[in-house]
C-alpha cells in the first residue's frame, strides 16, 4: 500500500522496490530496502518526511552510505536516497564560500574549493561521505571539522518543515550535532572559507592524501574509522594492544593490518561477519583495558 501511495508524492521512476543497499554502501555490504526512493529536489524530500511520519512507517535517510553497515536482513522500511538528486553545490553571494545540498559529496565540494582559491576545505578532500552526512557528524580528520567552516545549515525536522539553523546553535562537538539523535536531516550547508593561493591548497590536499594512503587501508571496503575516539585513547591503539590488528577476522572481515581501528571487508564479507569483527573487538579490548569502544558506524536493520 505504501508503494502505491509513494507515487502521489514522487514519480514513478523514484521509487523502487527491494533494492540491494550493498553496492550503495561503502563496506559493500547489507541485504535490499523494501523501498527505495529518489527525491528530485527538496519539496519532495520534505513531502517524503511527512508521509512516513504520519503513516509511523520507518524510513532511512541514505547518502554515501560511507558510515553505514546494514544487516544481511536488508530494511524493512524505506530508503531516501539523496545522492542522486540533491547535489547542487552554489557560490555564495560574497564569493567567500559556497550553499551546497545533502547529497554533494566532501569530494566534490573540496575540489569546487580549490578550484576557485579558497581555503579551508583540504581536511575534507579524503573523506568519502557527503555534505548531508558531514554536518550531522561533524566529519573531522587532521585537526579540522566541518564545524570550522560551517555557517548555517537548512534542517529538515521529521515533522516536514524545514528551518535555517545557525551554526552554534547545532552543538557541533566531536563526531555530534543537534540531530545526530535522528530528529532531523540536512537539507544543505552554507560554508564560510578564506581566500588562498591554489597551488598551496593543492599542496596540502596532496598531503593529506599521501598521509590518509599511507595510513589507512584505502584499498579495501570499509566505512572509515570503526569507533569512536575514546576519552584520553585511540580506538587503533586500544584494539593493537589487545592483540587484534591484522588477526581478528570473521570470513573476509578483518581488523586492517595497517590501522587497527579500521575494520575492512576483504572480499565478500557479510554484514553478519563485519558486525562479530565489531562486537569482538569491542569485548576483547574491554576485558584488556576496561575501556568500551562505541562504534562511529551506524547499524540499519536486524542484527540479533
Amino acid at each position: 500500500m505504501v508503494g502505491s501511495e509513494l507515487q502521489n508524492i514522487i514519480s514513478r521512476e523514484g521509487i523502487q522496490e527491494n533494492v540491494p543497499l550493498a553496492p550503495y554502501t561503502t563496506f559493500r555490504a547489507g541485504g535490499p530496502a523494501r523501498f527505495f526512493v529518489t527525491p528530485r529536489n527538496e519539496a519532495e524530500f520534505a513531502a517524503l518526511v511527512r508521509f512516513l511520519e504520519k503513516r509511523h512507517e520507518k524510513y532511512f535517510v541514505l547518502g554515501r552510505g560511507s558510515n553505514l553497515l546494514v544487516s544481511d536482513k536488508g530494511f524493512e522500511g524505506t530508503v531516501i536516497y539523496t545522492r542522486k538528486m540533491l547535489n547542487r553545490i552554489v557560490k555564495t553571494e560574497d564569493g567567500q564560500g559556497f550553499s551546497a545540498q545533502c547529497g554533494v559529496l566532501l569530494q566534490d565540494l573540496s575540489a569546487q574549493a580549490l578550484a576557485s582559491g579558497l581555503h579551508g576545505l583540504e581536511f575534507a578532500h579524503g573523506i568519502p561521505g557527503t555534505v548531508g552526512g558531514a554536518v550531522l557528524m561533524n566529519a573531522g580528520a587532521y585537526g579540522s571539522e566541518i564545524k570550522d567552516v560551517l555557517r548555517s545549515a537548512r534542517i529538515l525536522g521529521r515533522d516536514g518543515q524545514i528551518r535555517e539553523v545557525p551554526q552554534k546553535e547545532l552543538d557541533l562537538s566531536y563526531r555530534h550535532s543537534a540531530i545526530s539523535d535522528g530528529s532531523g536531516f540536512v537539507i544543505s550547508a552554507e560554508f564560510v572559507l578564506t581566500p588562498g593561493d591554489p597551488k598551496a591548497i593543492r599542496e596540502e590536499m596532496n598531503e593529506l592524501m599521501r598521509r590518509r594512503k599511507e595510513k589507512q587501508p584505502l584499498e579495501y571496503a570499509s566505512a572509515g574509522s570503526t569507533f569512536k575516539r575514546p576519552a584520553g585513547h585511540f580506538a587503533g591503539g586500544l584494539i593493537e594492544s589487545a592483540g587484534l590488528k591484522g588477526t581478528l577476522h570473521v570470513g573476509d572481515a578483518w581488523v586492517s593490518e595497517k590501522h587497527a581501528g579500521f575494520v575492512v571487508n576483504k572480499g565478500h564479507a557479510s554484514a553478519s561477519e563485519i558486525y562479530a569483527v565489531i562486537r569482538a573487538a569491542q569485548e576483547a579490548v574491554y576485558k584488556n583495558s576496561g575501556v568500551l569502544l562505541e562504534p562511529e558506524v551506524r547499524f540499519l536493520g536486524d542484527f540479533s
